[in-house]
């Protein structure tokens, strides 16, 4: 029987297994920008009662994605990786600006821009250029879709990878404050990844001039928590 030798291995990756290695490092929870330290308003909503079990972490988070990251993240991203696609520095600009405006509270535009700073170090040390400079405001979206666009990943590809991580940073945090165990968590990762399907499809409908959320128990939870007494998560 022959052995397969490291290079015949090498030779049998393709472009797709690339791409999809990097959708995975783009992705990773071990990416280094701290997505895991926001709770977006949960804490505060568990603290009132709000959301008390794994069913109504299913709805609140549910609602997040087909009503905000559906209609503010993901068109930004697919707007954000054409531009990047033609190094159109302008318009990026314009969207950065455009998904900065649509964060509701003080707490949800630092979360936005707290993990941007951070991908934005993690690029240069990537050799990814980008044509922010360090004092600027800069949205994660922003800088998820340079990454991805530099690194050729198809459009919904990169949604698939930003809705995850999302995804999974927020049920990290419910497993935390509800508190939910490691299975319940992971039922709700298998629950809710259909909805990930249905935010990305709905994406694709939103026009530009229709870009936006509007979620009020959401934003009054994530302003109340801006003074929680007592919270666990960055505000």
């Amino acid at each position: 029987m022959g052995t397969v030798t490291t290079s015949a291995v090498a030779t049998n990756i393709a472009t797709t297994d690339i791409s999809l290695l990097r959708l995975l490092q783009l992705s990773s929870v071990g990416l280094p920008v701290g997505g895991f330290a926001f709770s977006q308003g949960m804490e505060y909503a568990i603290d009132q009662g709000w959301v008390k079990n794994k069913a109504e972490v299913s709805a609140w988070i549910g609602l997040q994605l087909q009503q905000s990251v559906a209609r503010v993240d993901l068109p930004v991203l697919q707007r954000c990786m054409v531009a990047a696609k033609h190094h159109d520095a302008e318009r990026l600009f314009e969207l950065n600006d455009l998904v900065l405006a649509c964060r509701e509270t003080k707490e949800l535009r630092l979360n936005d821009t707290a993990m941007g700073e951070a991908l934005f170090r993690l690029l240069g040390s990537l050799h990814i250029d980008t044509p922010f400079k360090r004092l600027d405001e800069m949205s994660f979206v922003t800088l998820f879709a340079i990454a991805a666009s530099h690194w050729d990943l198809k459009t919904d590809l990169a949604c698939l990878g930003l809705a995850w991580s999302w995804l999974e940073n927020q049920i990290a945090a419910a497993t935390k404050l509800v508190p939910l165990g490691q299975t319940q968590a992971q039922e709700l990762l298998g629950e809710l990844q259909t909805d990930i399907r249905q935010a990305i499809a709905m994406s694709l409908t939103i026009e530009e001039d229709r870009i936006g959320a509007g979620l009020p128990a959401i934003a009054i939870a994530s302003a109340q928590h801006e003074t929680q007494y007592s919270r666990l998560f960055r505000s």
